[in-house]
Protein backbone atom coordinates (compact mmCIF):
# COMPACT_ATOMS: atom_id res chain seq x y z
CA UNK A 1 0.00 0.00 0.00
CA UNK A 2 1.37 3.24 -1.16
CA UNK A 3 2.15 5.57 2.24
CA UNK A 4 0.72 8.64 0.24
CA UNK A 5 -2.47 9.03 2.44
CA UNK A 6 -4.62 10.28 -0.61
CA UNK A 7 -3.41 7.21 -2.71
CA UNK A 8 -4.28 5.11 0.34
CA UNK A 9 -7.61 6.24 0.78
CA UNK A 10 -8.18 6.32 -2.67
CA UNK A 11 -6.86 2.65 -3.34
CA UNK A 12 -9.38 1.28 -0.40
CA UNK A 13 -12.02 3.32 -1.75
CA UNK A 14 -11.66 1.67 -5.06
CA UNK A 15 -11.41 -1.98 -3.83
CA UNK A 16 -14.81 -1.13 -1.91
CA UNK A 17 -12.76 -1.17 1.07
CA UNK A 18 -15.36 1.70 2.36
CA UNK A 19 -14.78 1.16 6.23
CA UNK A 20 -10.96 1.33 6.08
CA UNK A 21 -10.82 3.90 3.99
CA UNK A 22 -13.01 6.08 6.40
CA UNK A 23 -10.91 5.14 8.94
CA UNK A 24 -7.73 6.52 7.00
CA UNK A 25 -9.51 9.82 5.91
CA UNK A 26 -10.91 10.44 9.54
CA UNK A 27 -7.46 10.27 10.74
CA UNK A 28 -5.69 12.14 8.42
CA UNK A 29 -8.70 14.90 9.13
CA UNK A 30 -7.82 14.73 12.96
CA UNK A 31 -4.69 15.90 12.00
CA UNK A 32 -5.56 18.75 9.58
CA UNK A 33 -5.17 17.03 6.30
CA UNK A 34 -7.40 19.51 4.29
CA UNK A 35 -7.48 17.23 1.33
CA UNK A 36 -8.98 14.60 3.70
CA UNK A 37 -11.79 17.05 5.13
CA UNK A 38 -12.98 17.79 1.71
CA UNK A 39 -12.74 13.87 0.67
CA UNK A 40 -15.33 13.56 3.80
CA UNK A 41 -17.87 16.17 2.96
CA UNK A 42 -17.58 15.22 -0.58
CA UNK A 43 -18.65 11.63 0.10
CA UNK A 44 -21.25 12.30 3.16
CA UNK A 45 -22.52 14.93 0.45
CA UNK A 46 -23.81 12.63 -2.48
CA UNK A 47 -23.76 9.54 -0.62
CA UNK A 48 -21.70 7.34 -2.58
CA UNK A 49 -20.20 4.82 -0.52
CA UNK A 50 -21.59 6.14 2.88
CA UNK A 51 -25.25 7.34 4.06
CA UNK A 52 -25.98 10.97 2.64
CA UNK A 53 -25.58 13.10 5.47
CA UNK A 54 -25.78 16.88 4.61
CA UNK A 55 -25.47 18.38 8.30
CA UNK A 56 -22.04 16.19 8.38
CA UNK A 57 -20.78 17.33 5.07
CA UNK A 58 -21.02 21.03 6.20
CA UNK A 59 -19.19 20.05 9.42
CA UNK A 60 -15.82 18.20 7.53
CA UNK A 61 -16.18 21.17 4.83
CA UNK A 62 -15.48 23.81 7.54
CA UNK A 63 -13.05 22.31 8.35
CA UNK A 64 -11.25 22.29 5.27
CA UNK A 65 -12.12 25.94 4.78
CA UNK A 66 -10.29 26.42 8.15
CA UNK A 67 -7.06 24.93 7.27
CA UNK A 68 -7.01 27.03 4.11
CA UNK A 69 -8.65 24.85 1.18
CA UNK A 70 -9.77 27.01 -1.76
CA UNK A 71 -12.23 24.60 -3.54
CA UNK A 72 -13.96 23.56 -0.21
CA UNK A 73 -14.51 27.59 0.53
CA UNK A 74 -16.28 28.20 -2.72
CA UNK A 75 -18.31 24.96 -1.96
CA UNK A 76 -18.97 26.03 1.45
CA UNK A 77 -20.30 29.76 -0.19
CA UNK A 78 -22.81 27.67 -2.51
CA UNK A 79 -24.10 25.85 0.24
CA UNK A 80 -24.48 28.38 2.78
CA UNK A 81 -26.63 30.24 0.21
CA UNK A 82 -29.04 27.22 -1.11
CA UNK A 83 -29.15 25.92 2.86
CA UNK A 84 -27.75 22.56 2.12
CA UNK A 85 -26.90 20.78 5.72
CA UNK A 86 -28.05 24.19 7.22
CA UNK A 87 -29.96 27.05 7.00
CA UNK A 88 -30.08 29.37 3.87
CA UNK A 89 -28.62 32.53 4.29
CA UNK A 90 -27.33 35.15 1.41
CA UNK A 91 -26.01 37.54 3.46
CA UNK A 92 -23.99 35.00 4.98
CA UNK A 93 -22.66 33.47 1.31
CA UNK A 94 -21.88 37.27 0.09
CA UNK A 95 -19.40 37.33 3.47
CA UNK A 96 -17.85 34.14 2.56
CA UNK A 97 -17.70 35.12 -1.50
CA UNK A 98 -16.30 37.98 -0.05
CA UNK A 99 -13.53 36.72 1.69
CA UNK A 100 -12.46 33.95 -0.58
CA UNK A 101 -12.12 36.55 -3.08
CA UNK A 102 -9.56 38.63 -1.74
CA UNK A 103 -6.82 35.58 -2.47
CA UNK A 104 -8.70 33.53 -4.98
CA UNK A 105 -9.54 34.94 -8.81
CA UNK A 106 -12.67 32.41 -9.46
CA UNK A 107 -14.77 33.73 -6.56
CA UNK A 108 -13.35 37.30 -7.32
CA UNK A 109 -14.97 37.14 -10.54
CA UNK A 110 -18.22 35.86 -8.96
CA UNK A 111 -18.06 38.51 -6.74
CA UNK A 112 -17.65 41.56 -9.58
CA UNK A 113 -20.60 39.69 -11.90
CA UNK A 114 -22.47 39.66 -8.52
CA UNK A 115 -21.94 43.55 -8.18
CA UNK A 116 -23.54 44.21 -11.98
CA UNK A 117 -26.85 42.92 -10.49
CA UNK A 118 -29.69 44.86 -9.11
CA UNK A 119 -29.82 42.43 -5.82
CA UNK A 120 -31.66 43.06 -2.35
CA UNK A 121 -30.29 41.96 0.80
CA UNK A 122 -30.91 38.33 0.09
CA UNK A 123 -29.96 38.03 -2.99
CA UNK A 124 -33.47 38.41 -5.32
CA UNK A 125 -33.99 40.94 -8.17
CA UNK A 126 -35.21 44.07 -7.39
CA UNK A 127 -36.70 45.68 -10.33
CA UNK A 128 -39.54 43.35 -12.48
CA UNK A 129 -39.25 42.03 -15.97
CA UNK A 130 -41.51 43.26 -18.33
CA UNK A 131 -42.73 40.13 -20.67
CA UNK A 132 -44.24 39.82 -23.99
CA UNK A 133 -47.27 37.49 -24.37
CA UNK A 134 -46.61 34.85 -27.44
CA UNK A 135 -49.55 32.94 -27.11
CA UNK A 136 -52.48 32.49 -24.97
CA UNK A 137 -52.83 28.51 -25.32
CA UNK A 138 -50.57 27.39 -23.80
CA UNK A 139 -49.67 30.76 -22.37
CA UNK A 140 -46.22 31.73 -23.48
CA UNK A 141 -44.60 34.55 -22.56
CA UNK A 142 -40.90 36.09 -23.89
CA UNK A 143 -38.62 38.15 -21.56
CA UNK A 144 -36.53 39.74 -22.87
CA UNK A 145 -32.45 40.03 -22.19
CA UNK A 146 -33.30 38.52 -19.02
CA UNK A 147 -29.54 37.38 -18.70
CA UNK A 148 -26.71 39.71 -19.43
CA UNK A 149 -23.87 38.42 -22.12
CA UNK A 150 -21.31 38.15 -19.33
CA UNK A 151 -24.84 35.89 -17.05
CA UNK A 152 -24.96 33.82 -19.94
CA UNK A 153 -21.10 33.23 -20.20
CA UNK A 154 -20.90 32.29 -16.68
CA UNK A 155 -23.83 29.49 -17.05
CA UNK A 156 -22.73 28.01 -19.71
CA UNK A 157 -18.83 28.25 -18.16
CA UNK A 158 -20.14 26.36 -15.05
CA UNK A 159 -21.78 23.69 -17.31
CA UNK A 160 -18.70 22.92 -20.31
CA UNK A 161 -17.09 20.23 -17.83
CA UNK A 162 -20.32 18.73 -16.57
CA UNK A 163 -21.68 17.88 -20.23
CA UNK A 164 -22.86 14.25 -20.99
CA UNK A 165 -25.30 13.08 -23.29
CA UNK A 166 -28.81 14.13 -22.37
CA UNK A 167 -31.30 12.28 -20.65
CA UNK A 168 -34.86 12.58 -20.66
CA UNK A 169 -37.62 11.29 -17.16
CA UNK A 170 -39.62 8.34 -18.72
CA UNK A 171 -42.87 9.78 -19.04
CA UNK A 172 -44.24 6.04 -17.58
CA UNK A 173 -41.20 5.24 -14.96
CA UNK A 174 -40.41 9.09 -14.03
CA UNK A 175 -36.64 7.65 -14.36
CA UNK A 176 -33.77 9.57 -16.39
CA UNK A 177 -33.16 7.16 -19.29
CA UNK A 178 -31.39 7.99 -23.02
CA UNK A 179 -33.91 8.36 -25.21
CA UNK A 180 -33.63 9.38 -29.20
CA UNK A 181 -36.19 12.38 -28.97
CA UNK A 182 -33.78 14.61 -27.32
CA UNK A 183 -30.14 14.07 -28.64
CA UNK A 184 -28.65 17.60 -27.06
CA UNK A 185 -25.20 16.74 -24.31
CA UNK A 186 -26.68 18.01 -20.56
CA UNK A 187 -25.35 19.25 -17.43
CA UNK A 188 -27.36 19.81 -14.38
CA UNK A 189 -25.83 22.32 -12.27
CA UNK A 190 -26.77 20.86 -9.04
CA UNK A 191 -26.66 22.45 -5.18
CA UNK A 192 -22.92 21.71 -5.21
CA UNK A 193 -22.25 23.97 -8.28
CA UNK A 194 -25.03 26.60 -7.47
CA UNK A 195 -22.48 29.26 -7.29
CA UNK A 196 -23.88 32.68 -5.83
CA UNK A 197 -24.04 34.11 -9.52
CA UNK A 198 -26.06 31.25 -10.96
CA UNK A 199 -28.07 30.91 -7.31
CA UNK A 200 -29.33 34.78 -8.24
CA UNK A 201 -30.07 33.56 -11.45
CA UNK A 202 -32.26 31.29 -10.06
CA UNK A 203 -33.65 33.92 -7.78
CA UNK A 204 -34.45 35.66 -11.03
CA UNK A 205 -36.29 32.58 -12.58
CA UNK A 206 -38.70 32.34 -9.87
CA UNK A 207 -39.17 35.89 -10.10
CA UNK A 208 -40.64 36.13 -13.15
CA UNK A 209 -42.95 33.09 -13.43
CA UNK A 210 -44.67 34.59 -9.89
CA UNK A 211 -42.73 31.52 -7.85
CA UNK A 212 -40.86 30.53 -5.16
CA UNK A 213 -37.17 29.37 -5.90
CA UNK A 214 -37.15 25.64 -4.16
CA UNK A 215 -39.95 24.98 -6.69
CA UNK A 216 -37.43 24.81 -9.35
CA UNK A 217 -35.41 21.97 -10.23
CA UNK A 218 -31.70 22.40 -10.30
CA UNK A 219 -30.61 24.46 -13.79
CA UNK A 220 -30.18 22.02 -16.78
CA UNK A 221 -27.73 23.68 -19.61
CA UNK A 222 -28.61 22.10 -23.07
CA UNK A 223 -25.31 22.17 -25.65
CA UNK A 224 -27.22 21.09 -29.30
CA UNK A 225 -24.29 20.62 -31.95
CA UNK A 226 -25.33 20.59 -35.72
CA UNK A 227 -27.79 17.79 -36.28
CA UNK A 228 -29.27 17.36 -33.27
CA UNK A 229 -32.02 18.56 -31.59
CA UNK A 230 -35.19 17.42 -29.22
CA UNK A 231 -38.54 16.47 -30.92
CA UNK A 232 -42.19 17.44 -29.84
CA UNK A 233 -42.33 16.15 -26.18
CA UNK A 234 -44.31 17.55 -23.31
CA UNK A 235 -41.94 18.46 -19.90
CA UNK A 236 -44.70 17.24 -17.73
CA UNK A 237 -43.74 13.62 -15.64
CA UNK A 238 -46.24 10.94 -15.15
CA UNK A 239 -46.60 9.32 -11.70
CA UNK A 240 -45.09 12.17 -9.68
CA UNK A 241 -47.37 13.98 -6.95
CA UNK A 242 -45.38 17.17 -7.30
CA UNK A 243 -45.40 18.10 -11.51
CA UNK A 244 -43.95 20.70 -13.48
CA UNK A 245 -46.12 23.24 -13.80
CA UNK A 246 -43.73 25.64 -15.81
CA UNK A 247 -41.11 25.65 -18.01
CA UNK A 248 -38.06 28.23 -18.23
CA UNK A 249 -36.00 28.16 -20.87
CA UNK A 250 -32.90 30.68 -21.54
CA UNK A 251 -30.87 31.15 -24.59
CA UNK A 252 -27.47 31.97 -23.72
CA UNK A 253 -26.59 32.61 -27.37
CA UNK A 254 -27.40 33.34 -30.85
CA UNK A 255 -24.93 33.01 -34.10
CA UNK A 256 -26.37 29.31 -35.06
CA UNK A 257 -28.49 28.69 -37.77
CA UNK A 258 -31.74 26.13 -37.08
CA UNK A 259 -32.53 25.30 -33.45
CA UNK A 260 -35.97 27.08 -33.22
CA UNK A 261 -37.82 26.21 -30.09
CA UNK A 262 -41.54 25.23 -32.11
CA UNK A 263 -45.29 24.78 -30.41
CA UNK A 264 -47.10 22.88 -33.36
CA UNK A 265 -50.17 23.25 -31.50
CA UNK A 266 -50.26 27.15 -30.98
CA UNK A 267 -48.74 27.81 -34.18
CA UNK A 268 -45.78 29.38 -33.02
CA UNK A 269 -41.79 29.35 -34.04
CA UNK A 270 -39.40 31.17 -31.48
CA UNK A 271 -36.18 31.76 -32.81
CA UNK A 272 -33.51 32.02 -30.09
CA UNK A 273 -32.12 35.47 -29.14
CA UNK A 274 -29.03 35.55 -26.32
CA UNK A 275 -30.52 36.20 -23.23
CA UNK A 276 -34.01 36.02 -23.83
CA UNK A 277 -36.18 33.63 -22.09
CA UNK A 278 -39.30 31.79 -22.50
CA UNK A 279 -41.81 31.25 -19.90
CA UNK A 280 -44.77 28.47 -20.44
CA UNK A 281 -47.46 26.07 -18.71
CA UNK A 282 -46.96 22.98 -18.77
CA UNK A 283 -50.57 22.02 -17.30
CA UNK A 284 -54.21 22.84 -17.40
CA UNK A 285 -55.77 24.81 -14.88
CA UNK A 286 -57.08 21.51 -13.08
CA UNK A 287 -53.34 20.31 -13.01
CA UNK A 288 -53.44 18.10 -15.75
CA UNK A 289 -50.34 17.88 -18.37
CA UNK A 290 -51.41 20.24 -21.73
CA UNK A 291 -51.42 19.01 -24.59
CA UNK A 292 -51.09 22.15 -26.39
CA UNK A 293 -48.11 22.63 -24.82
CA UNK A 294 -46.05 19.98 -26.79
CA UNK A 295 -43.12 21.73 -27.93
CA UNK A 296 -39.69 21.22 -30.14
CA UNK A 297 -36.43 22.51 -30.32
CA UNK A 298 -35.60 22.22 -34.14
CA UNK A 299 -32.08 20.47 -35.42
CA UNK A 300 -29.41 22.74 -35.23
CA UNK A 301 -27.66 23.50 -38.79
CA UNK A 302 -24.78 25.27 -38.11
CA UNK A 303 -22.72 26.62 -34.84
CA UNK A 304 -24.00 25.09 -31.67
CA UNK A 305 -27.01 26.17 -29.68
CA UNK A 306 -26.79 26.23 -25.67
CA UNK A 307 -29.74 26.94 -23.61
CA UNK A 308 -30.39 26.96 -19.82
CA UNK A 309 -34.14 25.11 -18.72
CA UNK A 310 -35.51 25.66 -15.56
CA UNK A 311 -38.42 22.92 -14.79
CA UNK A 312 -40.51 24.44 -11.91
CA UNK A 313 -42.58 22.00 -9.92
CA UNK A 314 -46.03 22.48 -7.95
CA UNK A 315 -44.47 22.40 -4.80
CA UNK A 316 -40.86 22.68 -2.72
CA UNK A 317 -38.86 20.19 -4.62
CA UNK A 318 -35.50 18.54 -2.95
CA UNK A 319 -32.71 19.34 -6.14
CA UNK A 320 -30.99 16.24 -3.97
CA UNK A 321 -33.52 13.39 -4.88
CA UNK A 322 -33.48 14.21 -8.12
CA UNK A 323 -36.50 14.72 -10.71
CA UNK A 324 -37.65 10.67 -10.90
CA UNK A 325 -37.92 10.37 -6.38
CA UNK A 326 -40.33 13.42 -6.55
Amino acid sequence: MSTDPKQEWDALLAANRTAEALAVLEQQARTGNAPACFRLAGLYLIGAVVPRDLPLAREFLRRAVRIGHVDAALLDVALTANGTGGPASWPTARALLDQAARSDPVAAAQRNLLAEMDLTVDGRPVRRRLSMALAKTPRILRFERLFTPAECAHVARTATDLLEPAMIVDPVTGRDAVNPIRTSDAAVIGPAREDLVIRALNHRIAAISGTETDQGEALTVLRYRPGQQYRQHLDTIGQTRNQRVLTVIVYLNDGFTGGETVFAKAGLTIRPRAGDAILFANTTANGMPDPTAQHAGLPVAQGAKWIATRWIRARAFDPWIGPEAA
